[in-house]
């Protein structure tokens, strides 16, 4: 196996999960496999290996993900089928602090420029930097969407008797 795939198997076991998380923003769970599988076949097509490998897969992933809704919601009939077999963006896992089904519905509550500053931070661990390159946006806007949005996960997240106990 030479470097290029023994590197593509690393970056694929490294990254695709994140990137299936942050493409069902979007899309469904079988389309967010496709775009992320599509994107890692782009990047084994790369003349020149990008110089920040995460960073141009969550582009990429991005952009795809966005074309494909674009082109889903052309047609009536494909919005209707996404909305109604929309799966969970998390999976639940035994002994896990987290309530899957709340943190989606707390992440889908956010506009979805915060969700996706979310999901690229935590999930896929990318910079500030890295966050404003694949947005297009200053860091300083993207570091005060991102508090934002923590911020209001925060509020969305505690439960009542949690917060009249603080």
């Amino acid at each position: 196996m030479n470097d290029d795939h023994l590197d593509m198997a690393q970056w694929f076991e490294a990254h695709s999960r994140p990137l299936v998380l942050y493409a069902r923003q979007w899309l469904d769970d079988h389309a967010s496999a496709d775009v992320v599988q599509e994107s890692f076949m782009r990047l084994l097509s790369q003349k020149r290996r990008p110089d920040d490998v995460r960073a141009w897969l969550f582009r990429t992933v991005r952009n795809a993900a966005l074309n494909e809704l674009r082109r889903r919601q052309t047609s009536m009939r494909h919005a209707h089928e996404i909305a109604a077999c929309r799966p969970g963006w998390f999976q639940e896992h035994p002994g896990s602090a987290m309530d899957a089904q709340a943190a989606q519905q707390a992440l889908q509550q956010l506009p979805p420029s915060q969700s996706e500053l979310i999901v690229m931070r935590i999930w896929g661990h990318l910079t500030y930097e890295q966050m404003a390159q694949i947005t297009g946006q200053a860091v300083s806007t993207v570091h005060e969407h991102y508090v934002a949005a923590i911020e209001s996960l925060q509020r969305k997240m505690v439960t009542p008797w949690e917060s009249k106990a603080k």
